[in-house]
């Protein structure tokens, strides 16, 4: 049985450039790349390729030397043409030219009736040698999970609340069998529950509603409702000690696909959105795409700001970057580098704001779309209490008062007031709505990492 939440709190930012309802099929990007970045938790990523090396999809890439039995592996076929590395040697990203048909590792199949006779130990070493066992994110604190350890439930969000947000039923549409297979799977590595949390609208794709084995829980409400975090706190709250797991819909339809068909299968649909694409729509690629084909010629003016995700929590990538692991967006935004004197206090019918004195006229026509570009519209100052952080918060948490006391790295204090339950995506709102303008999302990372390695 799964429960009904409506939640009140919170803000959805409304951007013009939303995906048209159409999948484009194109030439497929030349490059692909995998970033240790988009993970946290990896102690000193190995390099187990050099440059000239042929990769299958699934072979493996780099691996952490803290937990040697994750492998990150490679998404598509082809040759590694560059390993990227930082200050310190510190490994950025691995690239890969892509042949023009994907080869693939074979792993193991299954049929159904065997892998409802699988262990834990078992599944786990085929996710674990396939690549796929790092979509696994653990709370607290959001890190590639373990695989020493249990989850108490597993929670998957199959609904996305963020500005330009894609539409799930478009981007998993027909993967039933591989979904439902990939529940299957991850409910033998839980003692609990696996939690499928949908929108409470009745246009729910059937890939969702009618999973079995878990229990589909409905959330309605204005943005964060489709952060896993929110909908964790509300279904069963993580305290000191918990573990537990969350996995996107994607993560558990590449599950399906390789205990079925014995590939790491990496092919995907992503929406390249926001008010400077011309043609806002979805393209089928593959985890790590180069976005330069997507966006050439298909933009509105050159001084854009090209984000891999979502504007709020999203990665500036250029326009010559790569997709991030987990993301399923491309937006593109006008770039805000100017000075604007009083801009901030100017009432304005355009302007996207959750104050009513800094966008007052925008009120009047909530359900319109606008336009907005990256200026901050000011600079960081003292931080001022407003509570409006607690106002597009839906969680029994105290943002302001945890931000303080990240800041003044009191560990029992930041325990007390939940940073157990917290990851950058939840508390994004807070930075936006940020009237002294501080990194919000940083900050609580910090915390995190400090909490983390007490």
């Amino acid at each position: 049985m799964g429960k009904f939440i409506r939640l009140k709190k919170g803000f959805t930012i409304n951007l013009k450039g939303k995906a048209a309802p159409k999948v484009v099929e194109t030439d497929q990007p030349e490059t692909f790349v995998i970033k240790p970045t988009d993970f946290f938790g990896l102690y000193m990523p190995k390099v187990v390729v050099n440059v000239g090396d042929t990769v299958k999809a699934g072979s493996p890439l780099f691996h952490d030397k803290k937990y040697e039995n994750i492998l990150f592996t490679a998404p598509v076929s082809g040759e590694v043409v560059e390993v990227k590395r930082g200050e310190k040697r510190k490994l950025l990203e691995i690239k890969i030219l892509a042949d023009k048909k994907v080869e693939f590792e074979v792993f193991k199949k299954y049929s159904v009736s065997e892998i409802n006779n699988l262990g834990a130990a078992e599944i786990k070493d085929q996710l674990l040698q396939s690549g796929i066992w790092p979509s696994l994110v653990q709370r607290p604190f959001g890190v590639v999970a373990d695989p020493a350890t249990s989850p108490k439930a597993i929670h998957i969000s199959a609904f996305d609340t963020h500005p330009l947000a894609p539409d799930y039923s478009i981007l998993f549409k027909g993967q039933d069998q591989f979904f439902q297979v990939g529940v299957d799977v991850l409910k033998k590595l839980t003692s609990g529950i696996v939690h499928v949390n949908t929108h409470a609208s009745s246009e729910i794709s059937t890939v969702f509603s009618q999973v079995k084995s878990a229990d589909v829980n409905k959330f309605s409400g204005p943005h964060p409702a489709g952060c896993v975090g929110v909908q964790i706190h509300h279904i069963d709250p993580i305290n000191k000690g918990d573990v537990v797991w969350t996995i996107n819909p994607l993560g558990v339809i590449q599950i399906g696909k390789l205990f079925l068909n014995g590939v790491y299968d990496t092919s995907r649909v992503v929406a390249v959105v926001g008010s400077e694409v011309k043609n806002p729509q979805y393209y089928k690629t593959y985890t790590g795409a180069s976005v330069k084909k997507f966006i050439e010629g298909n933009l509105n003016q050159d001084h854009v700001r090209v984000i891999s995700g979502n504007p709020l929590t999203g990665t500036s990538i250029g326009k010559d970057g790569h997709i991030g692991f987990f993301d399923h967006q491309v937006s593109v935004l006008p770039e805000g580098d100017y000075y604007e004197f009083l801009g901030w206090i100017t009432p304005s019918a355009k302007k996207i704001s959750f104050h009513r004195a800094l966008g007052l006229l925008s009120f009047l026509s909530p359900a319109s779309e606008r336009v907005a570009d990256t200026n901050t519209h000011g600079e960081p100052r003292a931080f001022v209490q407003t509570g409006v952080f607690e106002q597009v918060t839906p969680m029994d948490v105290l943002p302001t008062h945890l931000l303080k006391s990240i800041l003044a790295e009191d560990i029992d204090e930041m325990e007390a007031l939940g940073i157990y339950e917290v990851i950058e995506e939840d508390l994004a709102l807070c930075e936006f709505v940020d009237v002294s303008k501080h990194k919000v999302q940083e900050i609580l990372r910090e915390g995190l990492d400090l909490v983390q390695q007490s």
